[in-house]
């Protein structure tokens, strides 16, 4: 797993459930991620030691959300962070074999997170959603021009499901993530893929 592989034409499944990441590597997803924010960290290490052990049965990419340190105890792939550390700072803690995402909001976080390093970004949220309360929606509009301005795998988050992520797609992402949407995997891939073709 090279640090730069992109994230092209992908599902990315977040959850704190490690049985819906699970299923959504065996669903087909090729990258997954912990996020939990009432776990303690024990627990979140307990969640993610599991999630790496699954790594021996199947191939995946592995991220946690907001702990570098604690991405590196547990063996994870990569670490996500929000707009609340620097990139640098994540950098620094997981060293330059581990892979750094990013969430931006906005062309100019886009550019920053690729200036200090990101090895990817998120897109978002794309739609109002109740994972992000009190986030405005960015709408498509940030999507296309990350596609078009960006040189850098981003993956478009926020609200999308069946119902919109058609429009998603047409708007230029190459990399869905997913929250509550993650039981429709198979089918959301499968649209994903028709794109890419």
């Amino acid at each position: 797993m090279t640090r730069k592989a992109p994230f092209i034409n992908d599902l990315y499944v977040i959850s704190a459930s490690v049985d819906d990441l699970k299923q959504a590597v065996n669903d087909g997803a090729a990258i997954v991620q912990l996020r939990d924010k009432t776990g303690d960290e024990k627990t979140v290490l307990e969640k993610a030691r599991e999630i790496v052990e699954y790594k021996k049965v199947k191939d995946f990419v592995f991220i946690l959300n907001d702990d570098p340190a604690l991405a590196v105890k547990a063996g994870a792939d990569g670490v996500h962070i929000g707009q609340d550390m620097s990139t640098i700072e994540a950098r620094a803690i997981v060293g330059n074999d581990m892979i750094v995402g990013k969430t931006t909001h906005n062309l100019e976080q886009g550019r920053q997170a690729i200036a200090e390093g990101a090895d990817y970004i998120s897109t978002g949220p794309v739609y109002a959603t109740p994972t992000k309360p009190g986030r405005p929606a960015v709408g498509l509009e940030y999507v296309r021009e990350a596609a078009q301005n960006l040189d850098i795998p981003a993956v478009a988050i926020g609200g999308i499901d069946l119902g919109n992520i058609g429009d998603v797609l047409r708007a230029g992402a190459k990399t869905i993530g997913v929250v509550r949407a993650c039981t429709d995997a198979p089918e959301l891939l499968k649209r994903i893929k028709k794109v890419a073709q």
